[in-house]
């Protein structure tokens, strides 16, 4: 039977993102998905118009639903919003010690929206990064929970580091800056481990962070070894991006089906 995945995260309605992206995701991946809805947003390709957050005894009562029933051999989060839900997902989750998490500190759109409040953060290093069994930063989401400037791979690493200090088990850094390469840095307590890929010039890219997280999830449900996990991952968005067609006006989504 296909291992059944959670995603706690905002809805995108033009599909690209958000826990529309994490269901194709874990489909494309042989696992069964399902979604706790943290927000919604009114958005597309070009732009997010809109957003607004469930209450948080909403999104709690969506996770216990799921969870009497269903329980994930793996979840993943996105997009929270604001404190309270950071706090009640939090709660959640630590009442229910033992599937993988996968922690994707969603704070910024492409688009440069902000997904999450100003004090998002904080929330999130205090109360989901001591939950973490990894969490996927990008630059500007390393560079808000590390406190630390990030211009290089090696100010990179030290931020990843910081993230462990504060109690993630694993941390992926995205787009290290200073390579070649699209190359993230997978830290873990077997040390680092380098994943560069070639750089794709692509109008795509909507949705990446969110699928490779998703990714990630799925093939932690599947049993795989983190580190395994997380080559596949990277792998797919690779090729994902590979392959995606324009669709729409700003910036396309992935190809899910690569």
């Amino acid at each position: 039977m296909a291992p059944s995945v959670l995603t706690i995260a905002g809805s995108d309605s033009s599909g690209g993102a958000g826990l529309q992206a994490d269901l194709k995701v874990f489909h494309r991946c042989g696992c069964y998905g399902m979604s706790v809805v943290t927000l919604v947003t009114a958005q597309n390709t070009r732009a997010v118009r809109r957003i607004d957050c469930l209450p948080a005894e909403a999104v709690r009562a969506q996770i216990a639903a799921v969870w009497e029933d269903l329980p994930p051999a793996a979840v993943k989060t996105g997009a929270l919003g604001e404190p309270a839900i950071m706090r009640a997902v939090a709660e959640e989750l630590a009442a229910r010690r033992g599937p993988p998490l996968v922690v994707d500190p969603v704070l910024v759109s492409k688009h440069g929206q902000a997904l999450a409040s100003a004090d998002a953060a904080a929330c999130l290093r205090s109360l989901l990064l001591p939950l973490a069994t990894i969490v996927t930063p990008n630059l500007h989401e390393l560079q808000a929970l590390s406190g630390l400037a990030i211009d290089s791979a090696a100010a990179a690493q030290r931020a990843g580091a910081r993230l462990r200090e504060l109690g993630a088990a694993a941390v992926l850094v995205k787009g290290v800056p200073g390579s070649p390469f699209a190359l993230d840095l997978l830290l873990d307590a077997d040390g680092v481990l380098e994943l560069p890929a070639p750089r794709l010039a692509t109008g795509a890219g909507h949705g990446s962070g969110c699928s490779y997280a998703a990714a990630i999830a799925a093939q932690l449900a599947r049993g795989r070894p983190l580190r395994t996990a997380v080559v596949y991952a990277k792998a797919y968005v690779t090729a994902a991006l590979a392959s995606a067609l324009p669709r729409g006006g700003g910036h396309a989504p992935l190809d899910h089906w690569a």
